[in-house]
């Protein structure tokens, strides 16, 4: 669960990590700054496991305009194609859309694939992809759009819809738990108990995760107090958004470009003065 720090402006802090896909990247770029860390990861991502949605929506390919929320659900997409043998057709649609990311992570994953984003949100929300929208025609324009677990898509389709485009909408992935229910408990207790100097939040999912196995081990109080005495980092604004509606200050935050390398040099500048 921790590795030991070398020295560093982190050196002698403990920091928590609830990540899974990128958690060794994460804490190897921590650990060059001397910091301890706590591999505790939260969720594992699945292909979605009802697969024929995901193969109807490819074979809807090309759309006008694509939509893209996650990296991880590109590449989910990818896969899927490649085992439906529809990747020429996947890879066709995809130079043909004009492609618009809602962050960082999609364009690099579009970058994987030899391609670029056309368009960015302003911010990285389902709000700052709506505020890049309103100022396109998108009449009759026929929309795909790849989302993600818990996304808030109800509102996306809406706005979709009543500025008369055809939206066509996708999920090819699931979270599911990542670590037993015991390794959470301990993170819970060593973060009350103040053996935790931050906790680094990189999805939503992570935060619900955490909050489940509290009230699951009858922890509620003790992870209240956990996140009252360690310090909360969060990658990016919807995170944070998050963890600030369930009652939790988040005091470090990337000023802007939201993914982990603004995230460290965040911690980094938090937790070394």
């Amino acid at each position: 669960m921790s590795n030991e720090p070398a020295n560093g402006p982190l050196s002698g802090r403990r920091i928590a990590l609830p990540e899974t896909r990128e958690i060794e990247r994460l804490a190897r770029m921590l650990e060059a700054e001397g910091a301890e860390t706590l591999r505790c990861p939260m969720v594992a991502i699945r292909d979605t496991p009802d697969p024929l949605p995901v193969q109807e929506w490819l074979r809807r390919l090309p759309f006008d305009d694509l939509i893209l929320y996650t990296g991880e659900g590109l590449r989910r997409l990818h896969g899927f194609a490649r085992r439906l043998d529809v990747e020429a057709r996947f890879l066709e649609g995809l130079r043909i859309a004009r492609k618009i990311s809602r962050g960082p992570k999609p364009e690099r994953a579009l970058r994987e694939l030899g391609l670029k984003s056309d368009l960015r949100a302003e911010t990285p929300t389902t709000e700052g992809l709506i505020a890049t929208l309103s100022v396109l025609d998108l009449r009759g324009r026929r929309v795909g759009v790849q989302v993600y677990p818990g996304a808030p898509e109800a509102r996306l389709n809406g706005f979709l819809l009543d500025i008369g485009a055809q939206p066509d909408m996708v999920l090819p992935y699931v979270y599911a738990s990542a670590v037993e229910q015991r390794r959470v408990v301990e993170l819970i207790d060593r973060m009350a108990s103040g053996g935790v100097d931050a906790i680094a939040f990189t999805s939503s999912p992570q935060v619900e995760r955490l909050l489940e196995v509290a009230k699951a081990t009858q922890r509620e109080e003790t992870l209240q107090t956990g996140l009252r005495v360690t310090a909360i980092a969060a990658v990016g604004p919807v995170v944070a958004a998050d963890l600030q509606r369930r009652g939790f200050n988040v005091s470090i935050a990337p000023d802007h470009s939201y993914f982990m390398k603004p995230l460290v040099t965040a911690i980094v500048a938090a937790l070394s003065r």
